[in-house]
């Protein structure tokens, strides 16, 4: 049968498994559902009153994707994530980022940067009140508009995997105060580059981001 383009057309149907993973996902990258955290099975076939195929087949997912972790007499925990690992994730961000905010400053135009404006004074807001949590998905909101800005899903969907990770990661090594700071301030030379459509300028901005940021995270002993 010829090829009818019938692809997007259709309604997209979640099953219950859909749903049991969005929710794992969403708790897993907020932390209510910590590292280390063990996960009872006949638990969460009760409170998502499902059976626990659903559950397995969500569980199964998210193992694919290394945010869980199963294991012959321990059972299901959520995977930690350990400082030998986020180095390699701060290098991954070094080489996504550059390239995503090289790429937006060519398409940046005047809404994305009043969006991110928006962004950099709520996450100001947010500092000075102590809101941490906030803080991390306003950071998250920042950086996904830049990866939109490109038009490329795929730079998207590392951007995403890549923010998880550090939000993870975060939740056992909080940032500090002045680290925030210094986050916004990086911001601020991102957005800059973007308002002058500059490309060279925004690649630069986004690597002393990473760099800074690396250095206070996961800089070796």
């Amino acid at each position: 049968m010829a090829d009818q383009g019938w692809a997007g057309r259709l309604p997209a149907v979640k099953t219950k498994a859909d749903l049991v993973y969005e929710n794992l996902h969403s708790a897993i990258a907020k932390g209510t559902l910590r590292p280390g955290v063990k996960l009872n099975m006949d638990e969460l076939s009760r409170e998502f009153g499902v059976s626990k195929i659903p559950i397995r087949e969500a569980v199964k997912r998210l193992e694919s994707e290394g945010l869980l972790v199963s294991k012959v007499h321990a059972g299901v925990t959520v995977a930690e994530v350990d400082l030998h690992e986020m180095r390699g994730v701060f290098l991954a961000r070094e080489a996504i980022e550059t390239l995503v905010a090289g790429l937006a400053a060519e398409h940046a135009d005047d809404e994305l940067v009043a969006d991110l404006e928006k962004t950099q004074d709520a996450m100001r807001k947010a500092l000075d009140r102590g809101a941490m949590e906030l803080l991390a998905e306003l950071n998250t909101s920042f950086h996904r508009a830049l990866a939109e800005a490109t038009g490329y899903r795929i730079l998207g969907d590392l951007t995403e995997q890549l923010l998880l990770t550090v939000r993870r990661y975060r939740l056992t090594a909080p940032v500090s105060t002045t680290s925030w700071r210094s986050v916004i301030d990086e911001h601020d030379a991102i957005v800059d580059a973007l308002r002058r459509r500059d490309p060279a300028a925004a690649t630069e901005a986004a690597r002393a981001h990473t760099t800074a940021q690396a250095r206070y995270e996961v800089a070796e002993g």
